[in-house]
């Protein structure tokens, strides 16, 4: 598979948010993960899940559908026979122009019976 493709892999998960079925297509079901928001290292779909759960009890009335975009910018693979690596930022712009947020992003993903799927993902907010 060439970079190109693992940088389709990598934007057609983040065009699939708000889609978990979808977007989770794109992970590995024992994949861990670092997040900024997470102190642990998370372990697994059931983890991450509750990760999620966690930050929409944080926000204050109910998320409307469409108010944030996300998309990776400045987006560096490369893959080593089963191994894939990529490399970006990736960029939530809110709808209502309150802010960006932007989170430096390396994603290591494995090539199964089931296409590329991330392996580890590992994300840091950027003041």
């Amino acid at each position: 598979m060439s970079t190109d493709d693992l940088a389709q892999v990598i934007t057609s998960m983040y065009r699939a948010l708000g889609d978990r079925p979808a977007f989770d297509a794109h992970l590995h079901p024992a994949l861990t993960i670092w997040e900024s928001d997470a102190p642990e290292l998370l372990h697994g779909l059931p983890s991450l899940d509750a990760l999620r759960d966690r930050r929409a009890a944080a926000r204050s009335g109910a998320p409307v559908a469409g108010t944030v975009t996300v998309a990776p910018e400045e987006l560096l693979t490369e893959s080593w026979g089963e191994t894939g690596l990529a490399r970006y930022l990736l960029r939530a712009v809110h709808a209502d122009g309150s802010r960006d947020d932007v989170f430096r992003v390396t994603d290591v993903l494995r090539r199964d019976g089931k296409g590329w799927r991330i392996v580890h993902h590992h994300a840091e907010a950027v003041a």
